[in-house]
This record gives C-alpha cells, structure tokens and sequence, in this order.
C-alpha cells in the first residue's frame, strides 16, 4: 500500500496513483494514474479530501494554510504549460472540479475557463487569433462562476443567453453568436452578477480560484450531494479538488470534446460507444444543448485522432480491467483525455462485461463476481419503468415488492377477479389494506397499491409471493371506496383510470408510462453457475403455491425453506370453510370443517412436494392469529345493523320477521370476532400457542404433510418433508406439540408402509428460544430464524406501525443506520442468532440451520449469515438469483 505524507494536502498528478483514491477521489487518483501512463493529459494537481474534511471543521484555518501550498503548485503549472496565472497577455487558465472517492456524477460542482478577466480575455483573443472563443470562454466563465460558487441561479444567465439568441433567429444555437452578441452577453451577465451579490464581478483571478475551492469543498454537502450519498450508501468521505490547466474544445471547428465508453453501456457488448460535439466544452454534451454527434462520425472528421482515442481506450481498459468511462477533448488537433473511471451501466450490461471479461481473462472469475451489485441484478427479473421517459408521481409509498406495472385502478376483490375473468390483464388493485378475503382480487391482479400497512402486512406478503408488484402505506393516497376513487391532495384518480406503480422504489404514478422488458440473458446465466461453484450457503425459497415452487426451481432454488400453509387458507373457496372451522362450538363440527380442509391441503403439498422432487421441503404448520381468517368487525356490525333494519320494517309492514335467524346468526359472528380479538394479536394466540389450544388444526396439518408425502413415495418419487413448528419460546412448548404430532406422522407413515425421510423444528422468532437454545435443539432438528418476528421481538418495534411513524425519523438523525427490518441488525438479532447456532450445535452437532425472514434475501444479510455459519438462505424465488450471488461474494470477501 502507497504511503503518504502527513499533513500533505495537495499531490501533483506526477506524484499521485490510482491506490490514493480515497485521499485524491476517483477522479484525481486516475488522472495520476494516467499520467504516470504517459497519456495526453493536462497537468494539474488534486487538494485532498483530508483538507475537505478538516475545512468544515475550521474553514478559515484550513484556507489560511492552503493558499500559499495551491500557489506553489500553481508556480509548478506555470511551468508545464508555459504560460502564466494571472497574467494579461498569455493566461493560465484552469478548472476546478470535484472528485470524490466514490463516483457521484453530477452531485457536485465544477468551474471551468478559471482565471480570465476584462484584461486577459483580450490577451487571449490576441494570443489566439480567435476572439470568438476567448469571449465564449468568458462568457461560460461568468455564468458557471456566478451559479456554481455565488449561487446566482442558472436560469438567470440562460434568459440573457436566450434573449441574444432569439434575436439572431428562432433555431439559433450558442456557435451561432458572433464576437460583438457574446461581448453584450458578458455586459449583462456583469450586471446580472452586481445585482444579485452587491459587488462587481472580481478581476482577480486568486480571488476567483480561493472562492471556487471552497465552494467545491462545500457542494460535498449540498443537499443533492447527501441524499445521492444517504440512497447509495456512500460515507463521509469528503471531496477532493482538482486544479487542471484548461485544454479548450470551444476553440474552433478543429476542436471538441466528448465522452467515451469503452463497452456499450447499456448493452454491455464490446462495441465502442461515445458521443461529441464540435466547437464546445465539456457540459455542452451533458447539458443536451446541441445534438451531439457519435463516436464513429469522428472516423471521418478526426481520423488521426480517432485511431489515437480507441487505442487510448484499449489501453485504460486492460490498464483498469473494467469498462472505462472517459472524458475528452481536442483542442487545435491535439488529444487530451480528462478523466477516466469505471462507468456506470445497467444491470443486463454488468452481467454481460463480468462475464466477457473472464472469458477474454481479463480478470477473475471472483472478480466479475464482486464486480456485481446484487440488489441491481434482481432488477433483471422484473419489468421496470423507462429511466428515459418522463413521469408524473403521485404520491410514495414503502416498495412492498418489486417489479412496475401500469393497469386500470380497480376498488375491490371482486371486480377485479370479474374483469380478469372477462380478459382484463391489467388491473392494480386498489385497496386501504388487503385482507384473507382479498386474494381472488390479488391474483386477479397485475400489482397491488394500499393505503396502509407495511412490508409484512398482508398485501406484501402474498403479493411478493406471487411475484407481483406491490406499494403499501402510501399515506398520502387517501381512497373513497364508496365512490371508487382516490384522491392525492387536488388529484382524483376514478376506477377504471390508469397508474403505473413501482414496486422497486415505492412510487405510484399518473397514467401508463412506458415500461422495460427483463433481461434474463445466457451471460446471466453463466454468472449465476459461477457463483454455484463458489458459494458454501444453501439458496432456498419462500414458496407458498406450486407456482412459487416452479418459479424457485427456475431460478436455481435447492429447496424450500419456508411454505406458510395460512396462505392456502386464504383462497376464496376455501375461507368459508375455514371461518366456519374457526366458528365451530363443539369438537365434532370443528373436526367436521377441518375433514374438509384437509384434502385441500393435501393437493397443495402434493402439488409442491413433486415440483421439489428430492429437495427439502419446510412447511410451517398455522401461525396467525385466526381473526385474520375473518370479516371486519365494523363490516359484520354495518351487516347486522342492516338486517335488523330490514326486520323492523318487515315487522312493522308485515307482522312478520323473517330475518331473525340470520340476525342471530350475524350475533354469533360479532360475538366470535370480539373474543377472538386481542390487545397485541402479534404475541398473543398464534404459532405453536394455536396448537396447544386447538391441538386439531395442526394435527390435520401434518396428516395432510405426510399423507402426500408417503403417496408420493409409494409413486417413486423422493419427498423430504420438514415440519416447522412456529413461536416457540419453551422447550416445554416444543415437547407438547412435537409429541402429539409425531404420533399423527407415525401412524400416516406405518398406514403406508413407507420409508421417510423427515424432521421436526422450529422457527426461533422468540428472544427467549435463541437464549436457550441448547434446550429447544433436544427436540428441533433444525432451526429456522424468523429474522422478522426477532428483529420486532428484539427491538420491541411493532414493524407497521415504527416504519409508518419513527423509523424514517430514526433513519434521518442517524439514530438507526439501516431499517432492521431490511439488512439485518448484526450486533443485536445476529448476536441472539450466534448465540442459538453456539448453543444448539452443543447440543445437536447436526443441527440444521437457516434464515427463513425478508433477510434472506437481502446481500448484507446473507454475508452475515454466511459468515455465522447457516447452512442455507431462504427467501422469496424472484431474490434468488440475488442471494446466490451474495452467498458467492461472501466466500469470496471473507477468505482468510
């Protein structure tokens, strides 16, 4: 590793390297590097990001010692170039550009042409014979200077601009004003300049240059700059300055900039691809001014230099050994490069370069592997919202679940199932939360949008289940569902009305907005053999339906880790008859219901049990509350309310009451729903709690488990069912229902007369299981960390209602640095997670061991969970392509 010298805050490019990225940014360590290349590069020097850091905490101490270190350096520019800061005659003139170590592109600020004044703008114009472009340089000068570092908005000096430019003609461009259009332009920018700061435009071109590094330094914290810092996770690096002599595209039809890629960007074929224009600086390309032209144009106006850029491009290529972003310009003939860095792409275009780049052993296979951003790749599995197109948000919400879909706006379950029935396939369900009762609606459906709820609410649980996007707790929606519409502030959006939301970043939009296909490639592909080949963590699923399991084995799962069996209580068919088991007064009509249920659940396991042919396969027996499985209370109350209305008017017109037996009926409904209500549901009547109460439920469960499994097996086909015994805290607990679930799956298998291969265990969700685990493991065969229900029980955060009302707070004043509910919270939950793994393994060396929570499929999460030793992930199928390049990128990371 390069040493570096204390206290040395400014490096010249001939002293700097690509290793001292994070004290010179990206931006200065590259230049460094290319210049110790022997590339065409303007000289120049880099004030560290250590100076950036300690200005903000003395600014005026900080600048006091900089000024005669940046002189001195100057005095070295000087003598590169030949020409001199300040000076009437023969000027120096530089940029000021920020550089941070991570690349954030166009979040900070940058002054170009630095150094002219009334006096040197002739001396250049005379140096030069070209006074048109000396006075263009000012001009620009001005205008950047007066927005970048006085913080005159832009769009005043574009107005001026504007103005001259309508007077030439409708269509005229910047090339098209003359010398005598640009010296009136400068006039009234001067002005514009004294009118909003109260003093002329200074002339001294030190004054200029200490004004612009400190507004450099200060842009690091301007507000675009922290929230593109707080989205992407970037620290508190601080930002470099780099002073560079001016080379000038805007000196004349011989001249140009551009910017190049090595690769195609979006694509990631190994093609060049870039784009120039003639006669203009750098942000003339970026600020889409003028059309500019593309690269191989240049072939025939640059020929020379044309070939000079493509081998330049080769050689940062193979030098950096990634795809390079680069910045040129030409000035009189002569090539200049300004920057290199890795360049952005897409997440279809990261996978193709990953993947060529080994083939053509330019790197490693681990390489390409870490050179993947997990989280972007799952944008690859689900369609996504044009970056290009322009779009009108309505309101945000939290992103529930991936993917972006636009359809009609339908209010209820029903109709949406009706219209799906007739042909309609683009419906978004619009609802204040979804309920058991919805999920006709939601499968009839594209996407689902609420008003209310969280990421474990019931909308985004099924929803990503079933692989459709979901936005949920959108506040700010507020729905009428008695008049099928919603309102956002003056916006009503009436049923029938087209949106577009977006699950991947929580948006709900106005209208159909154009959307981008899924880009599953053969170098996707490939990449995801790769990691298989690396990776030590198993990759499950969370797959409730046959059509979760078939997309998990699609996607490479080698088992299920978590099927919710209360999912398959909710189809529309089957809720009758689950509410009437719930409704049931005595055991025999209760065991009546559940003979019913029990062939449904039965076909379901089948069904999954044969996708997953010699795969494991978890099945958590019921776990919610059962009020979940019923009606509103308040729309039971509305119901009777009506019905007693009805009957007195009957009594009153008729003598009659016809509707006193379904009034006492709907009584017995009211009645149920309060006494199965509960303070806190979340820790009341649930999980294995449920099975010791009502030991019934669970045991026609297991029956059903093991008599699709032993038919199964009677059929030559492999079943590794494991029964997953949800909310235990007590061995005592565990014990109970263990034992007479073991009696129901003894008997089902000696009825078949069938070898098994299965298990029993439990989910520790409960602080209490993790602390004594070394008890719980002498009756679990596996453990399964319900990474959700700890990390509420852990926190003591009820996860709707702190993500609705403090955690963004929390987030915000950086009392929590993530949302544990998203990437894991290592030093709390992962300690109770090290804990049980410890002592259960102490006890049952064979213990299996998983995540089965949101957790499992986030990459953070899953290198932990590598690195605590768990045998596998499990998480919903459309993450794990995610997870099985996380579980690569861990072993990877985390070698000795």
């Amino acid at each position: 590793m390069t040493t570096t010298e204390k206290n040395k805050f400014i490096y010249d490019f001939s002293e700097g390297n690509k290793d001292l990225k994070n004290l010179l940014g990206g931006k200065g360590a590259n230049l460094a590097e290319m210049t110790k290349l022997g590339l065409s590069i303007p000289p120049g020097f880099t004030i560290t990001t250590e100076a950036c850091l300690l200005y903000f905490r003395n600014p005026k101490k900080v600048m006091k010692e900089l000024k005669p270190k940046v002189i001195e350096y100057l005095k070295t520019l000087e003598k590169n170039t030949g020409k001199k800061f300040g000076d009437e005659k023969n000027p120096l003139l530089v940029s000021v550009r920020s550089g941070a170590p991570m690349s954030m592109p166009g979040m900070m600020d940058t002054v170009l042409n630095l150094g002219l004044n009334d006096q040197s703008v002739l001396g250049l114009a005379e140096q030069t014979k070209n006074p048109r472009f000396s006075f263009d340089s000012y001009r620009r000068f001005i205008q950047m200077f007066g927005d970048v570092v006085m913080g005159i908005g832009d769009e005043k000096f574009e107005r001026i601009l504007n103005m001259y430019k309508r007077i030439i003609g409708r269509n005229a461009q910047d090339t098209d004003l003359e010398v005598i259009d640009l010296q009136k332009v400068i006039a009234d920018y001067k002005t514009l300049y004294e009118k909003e700061i109260g003093s002329p435009f200074p002339q001294d071109p030190f004054k200029q240059l200490f004004l612009a590094i400190e507004a450099v330094f200060k842009s690091w914290n301007n507000r675009r700059a922290i929230t593109y810092r707080k989205i992407n996770n970037i620290p508190d690096f601080g930002t470099a300055v780099n002073i560079q002599a001016m080379v000038f595209g805007n000196k004349g039809w011989n001249s140009a900039t551009g910017v190049a890629f090595t690769r195609d960007p979006s694509t990631g074929e190994n093609n060049k691809f870039g784009e120039y224009l003639i006669n203009a600086q750098g942000e003339d390309v970026v600020a889409g001014i003028r059309t500019p032209k593309k690269l191989e144009t240049m072939q025939e106006e640059f020929p020379e230099i044309y070939k000079e850029l493509l081998n330049t491009m080769d050689k940062l290529e193979k030098h950096y050994r990634d795809m390079q972003d680069i910045e040129f310009t030409i000035e009189d003939g002569k090539l200049n490069i300004l920057q290199t860095r890795n360049g952005k792409r897409t997440p279809s275009a990261a996978v193709k370069i990953a993947v060529d780049m080994v083939k053509e052993s330019l790197i490693t296979r681990e390489e390409a592997i870490l050179s993947i951003d997990p989280k972007k790749v799952s944008k690859l599995l689900f369609k996504s919202i044009d970056e290009n197109s322009i779009v009108h948000v309505l309101a945000h919400g939290i992103n529930a679940s991936p993917g972006a879909v636009s359809g009609i706006a339908i209010f209820d379950s029903d109709t949406a199932e009706e219209l799906g029935n007739q042909g309609q396939k683009e419906i978004i369900l619009v609802r204040p939360q979804t309920k058991p009762e919805d999920v006709h609606g939601l499968y009839a459906s594209s996407g689902v949008l609420t008003q209310f709820g969280g990421k474990t609410s019931h909308a985004a649980v099924v929803a990503r289940g079933m692989g459709k996007p979901a936005v949920v707790g959108a506040q700010d929606v507020e729905i009428d569902e008695e008049n099928r519409e919603f309102r956002v502030a003056d916006m009503v959006v009436h049923e029938g009305d087209w949106i577009t939301i977006d699950g991947t970043l929580g948006r709900v939009i106005e209208g159909k907005v154009p959307l981008m296909e899924p880009e599953i490639k053969g170098e996707f592909l490939e990449l995801l053999e790769m990691c298989d080949e690396i990776k030590k963590l198993g990759v499950r699923a969370n797959a409730d339906t046959p059509i979760d399991a078939k997309k998990a084995i699609e996607f490479g799962a080698e088992g299920i880790g978590l099927t919710r069996t209360e999912h398959m209580f909710m189809a529309q068919e089957r809720l009758p008859v689950v509410q009437k088991m719930i409704m049931a007064r005595t055991k025999e009509d209760r065991q009546d219901a559940l003979d019913k249920i029990l062939p449904m659940q039965k076909g379901d396991f089948t069904e999954i049990f044969k996708i997953m042919e010699g795969k494991p396969v978890t099945i958590r027996l019921l776990d919610p509350p059962l009020h979940e499985f019923l009606p509103e209370l308040s729309t039971v109350l509305l119901e009777s309310q009506e019905l007693k209305m009805t009957n007195a008017l009957s009594r009153s017109l008729l003598n009659a009451s016809p509707l006193d037996d379904e009034i006492t009926e709907k009584n017995k409904v009211i009645s149920l729903i309060r006494s199965l209500s509960e303070e806190n549901p979340m820790m009341g009547l649930r999980g294995c709690r449920l099975g010791i109460v009502w030991p019934e439920i669970n045991e026609m469960q297991v029956k059903a488990i093991f008599q699709a499994a032993c038919e199964l097996k009677l059929k030559g086909i492999d079943v590794i069912p494991e029964v997953m015994i949800p909310l235990v805290g007590m061995i005592s607990e565990l014990q109970f229902v263990k034992t007479q679930l073991m009696e129901v799956a003894l008997e089902t298998i000696k009825s078949y007369d069938v070898d098994l291969d299965y298990k029993f265990g439990t989910m520790i969700e409960i602080p209490r299981a993790a602390l004594t685990a070394d008890e719980i493991a002498i009756e679990a065969e596996f453990f399964s960390f319900g990474t959700n229900d700890l990390t509420q029980m852990t926190f003591g955060f009820s996860r709707d209602d702190a993500e609705g009302k403090f955690l963004p707070i929390y987030l915000n004043k950086e009392i929590l640095e993530n949302n544990p509910f998203e990437i894991l919270d290592q030093d709390g939950v992962g300690k109770l997670m090290k804990m049980a793994i410890k002592l259960g393994k102490q006890t049952r060396s064979d213990l299996k061991t998983g995540i089965c929570g949101e957790h499992g499929g986030e990459p953070n999460s899953i290198k932990f969970a590598h690195s605590i030793g768990l045998d596998y992930v499990s998480c919903s199928p459309f993450r794990i392509p995610v997870a099985r390049i996380a579980a690569a990128q861990a072993v990877i990371e985390q070698k000795d």
